[in-house]
């Protein structure tokens, strides 16, 4: 092992309010102090209940990807596992996620965008 993750580290417009997004999403703390960063106003991290932590650095000119469109690509996804799609998608949609791509009924999962334009998926496991 050369490495240990410390974090994934999404660009968007607005960090503190992505971080309030997944918090809501994922559990967790929002800016919980670590000896790693400093939070302020370009930066916001999520410590989740399992111990990942997202970082949110505030871009100025964000342009989030467009989904599925390869001129503007992805780059990466989160897949967050759920029991119960049905269940799952109201309330990630009141949390300001945009669905992109239910699929058909039968598909394990379904593809949203985060409030800066991130895609993620809810799969059901």
């Amino acid at each position: 092992m050369i490495a240990e993750l410390q974090c994934v580290v999404l660009d968007c417009p607005e960090p503190a309010r992505l971080a309030a997004f997944y918090a809501a999403l994922l559990g967790g703390t929002v800016d919980r102090p670590d000896p790693r960063w400093a939070v302020d106003d370009d930066w916001s991290t999520v410590h989740t209940p399992g111990g990942q932590v997202l970082a949110f650095q505030r871009v100025r000119d964000h342009r989030p990807p467009v989904w599925p469109d390869p001129a503007r690509p992805q780059q990466f996804h989160l897949d967050l596992g759920v029991p119960d799609l049905d269940r799952a998608e109201p309330e990630v949609l009141a949390l300001g996620a945009r669905l992109l791509d239910a699929g058909p009924a039968d598909r394990g999962w379904r593809v949203y965008s985060d409030p800066a334009g991130h895609p993620f998926c809810l799969v059901r496991h």
